[in-house]
């Protein structure tokens, strides 16, 4: 199996966005609709605004998650992690990179809005220190959203 390296990418690249096919795909299999409706700005996931990362095995982009600036939170968006990889301990990866990146941008913890048909992303986030928070964001208030956040 190839080595999966994690790295910095844009979210406009054209191998990102083929990625995100499969993120919108999933999301919408288990909620129905176009799978995430949030608002993203082309720059969102631009530093100093946030950043966008990747998993790289050397032939395909096999998992991603990026982070925006959210009222002076790092706000995590996008995280995925493709079928024929998952069970490899990538999504945790993806998250602590995460988690550092924001870090160094200063922000002092992570938020994200996930939803109730996500139970791999809900254990992930727990059993790495993620708390339930007061919901915010495009979502709060509809059925079946949780928030949580982390400080880093």
């Amino acid at each position: 199996m190839p080595e999966i390296k994690i790295r910095q990418a844009d979210y406009a690249d054209p191998a990102v966005r083929a990625l995100l096919v499969d993120v919108f795909a999933e999301l919408a299999e288990r909620y129905g609709g176009s799978g995430d409706d949030t608002p993203i700005a082309d720059d969102d996931f631009t530093p100093p605004n946030g950043a966008f990362l990747v998993a790289d095995d050397g032939e395909r982009l096999v998992a991603c998650a990026g982070w925006r600036r959210h009222q002076g939170d790092a706000e995590l968006k996008r995280m995925f992690t493709a079928r024929a990889v998952r069970g490899q301990g990538l999504g945790r990866r993806m998250l602590a990179a995460i988690e550092e990146s924001a870090r160094a941008a200063g922000c002092p913890r992570v938020i994200l809005e996930t939803g109730d048909k996500q139970p791999e992303a809900i254990a992930l986030y727990e059993s790495a220190g993620y708390v339930r928070i007061e919901d915010f964001g495009y979502y709060r208030g509809q059925e079946g959203v949780l928030s949580y956040a982390k400080p880093v």
